[in-house]
């Protein structure tokens, strides 16, 4: 499944921002700054709670990945480091990543609840913190604290009667724009880069240069405009979702019916419709330039310049009809599991992790470990594909109906031919077409899964009133 493999190179891709050590090998230059910075790092505690004497200081961590180092992983990362160093210790019960919530629920019916357990955008907010399989995280977490301040405002989206469900340690860019500057300058196109930079780059100014570069195929040389993951982002640069929370009437209610929405699947139906998209899988930028493809969006695990390459990367295109940039961040953060009593552990678990990305050393030998496995990236490359859409000059995005329930948000458990839940399934859907060819419109999608999404909005909605009454 082609969006499974996706977001299971993503979770792992952001796993590394926390490692905790150097690569094998030859020490460069810039791997011994690394190593220095990560021994700052490593010995640094001030502002960590301790976790008492008589406290339990194991936590249980129930996934599909393993926190510890393995075989595949051997090095030990900066927040499991600083955790051991206060006494604590991550015990790894492993899950598998398709059935995680039903092993979870088999485990608090047993009464034997783990204590940590990933959060996923999908699933797990709203629909399994109504269901009662985590609990609030305020009792540990001090939002006005200065370790999480920075992440209150975010951490207000994943509240309910008030209470804060989700403590983001860290947030990353999902998909970004890559390209090769110089099929830029034989085709006589602007960098996108500049273009950026001087607030031109939007949709339109993206969609002209794909415009341009495909028509000037000669002979039989076939073109593309882009390849890869962008679809839901730029719906969601209009700052809107499919599903959102109306404060008023305190539930959730759908968006579809938004006018931005339609501007939004106008742009990618033309985009399919003129065929300027390869909707074919390319694991990495490379395979989709071969394919004289002119954008790549990926995460940064896809984007693998090779020596001698000059690349660019940008940030998925402003819509033209807003001055306000908006980006759809991924969030690392580890849900605190209901029955769980081990607060101490999981207080100190919760700080190692905001330490290690948050700490100017830390977050420096984050930055010269990237370096060091990926020695042809550029600066520019970097702040792009990492802190311009992270900065405060983006407002950060999260759709909520990636939370609702089995039908509208879970992937895993899709039964049609693209294993796509509803929610995602409507962002990408101007791109794909029917048993008999036909592109999808805005208009027939909305006709087709209206009652489904009002239905089961409803049926939310009734679960997450008797949760807030209670």
């Amino acid at each position: 499944m082609i969006q499974a493999r996706k977001l299971a190179a993503l979770s792992a891709a952001v796993m590394l921002t926390f490692t905790a050590a150097g690569c094998g090998g030859g020490k460069s230059d810039s791997s011994s700054k690394y190593e220095d910075k990560v021994k700052v790092a490593e010995t640094a505690t001030d502002g960590i709670s301790d976790i008492p004497d008589e406290a339990d200081k194991e936590l249980e961590w129930l996934s599909y990945f393993d926190i510890n180092p393995t075989s595949a992983a051997q090095e030990k990362r900066v927040d499991l480091t600083l955790f051991e160093r206060k006494g604590g210790k991550i015990k790894y019960s492993q899950c598998a990543s398709t059935t995680k919530y039903d092993q979870l629920a088999n485990r608090l019916l047993s009464n034997d609840p783990p204590d940590i357990f990933w959060f996923e955008q999908k699933m797990t907010f709203p629909c399994y913190c109504v269901k009662g399989m985590f609990q609030p995280v305020d009792s540990i977490v001090d939002f006005d604290d200065d370790m999480w301040k920075d992440m209150k405002g975010l951490a207000d989206q994943f509240t309910l009667k008030d209470e804060h469900y989700v403590a983001p340690i860290n947030l990353n860019v999902l998909s970004s724009m890559v390209y090769d500057k110089d099929v830029m300058e034989a085709n006589t196109l602007d960098d996108p880069y500049e273009l950026y930079m001087d607030g031109s780059w939007t949709w339109d100014t993206w969609y002209d240069m794909m415009d341009e570069y495909c028509s000037n195929a000669e002979g039989d040389e076939i073109r593309y405009g882009i390849n890869g993951w962008f679809a839901p982002f730029i719906f969601q640069s209009t700052g809107k979702t499919l599903i959102t929370y109306d404060s008023e009437k305190d539930e959730y209610v759908s968006n579809i019916t938004d006018p931005d929405f339609d501007r939004a699947s106008s742009l990618l139906y033309e985009v399919q419709k003129n065929g300027f998209y390869n909707a074919d899988w390319y694991g990495s930028a490379n395979d989709a330039f071969k394919k004289n493809v002119l954008f790549y969006a990926m995460g940064n695990w896809a984007i693998n310049p090779r020596e001698g390459d000059n690349w660019g990367v940008v940030p998925m295109p402003r819509d033209p009809n807003s001055d306000t940039y908006y980006t759809t961040i991924g969030i690392t953060a580890y849900m605190w599991v209901k029955g769980s009593t081990k607060s101490d552990a999981v207080k100190c678990w919760y700080e190692c992790a905001r330490y290690a990305n948050t700490d100017p050393d830390a977050m420096e030998a984050g930055k010269e470990k990237f370096f060091v496995t990926s020695p042809y990236w550029t600066e520019e490359m970097y702040e792009m594909a990492n802190e311009e859409p992270l900065s405060d000059k983006y407002v950060k995005v999260v759709d909520p109906g990636y939370g609702i329930s089995t039908l509208l948000s879970n992937d895993d458990a899709a039964t049609n031919a693209t294993k796509e839940a509803v929610i995602p399934y409507m962002y990408t859907s101007v791109m794909k077409t029917d048993d008999d060819g036909v592109q999808f419109t805005w208009t027939k999608l909305r006709e087709t899964y209206s009652g489904t999404i009002d239905s089961e909005l409803k049926d939310f909605n009734k679960e997450y009133h008797k949760f807030i009454s209670k």
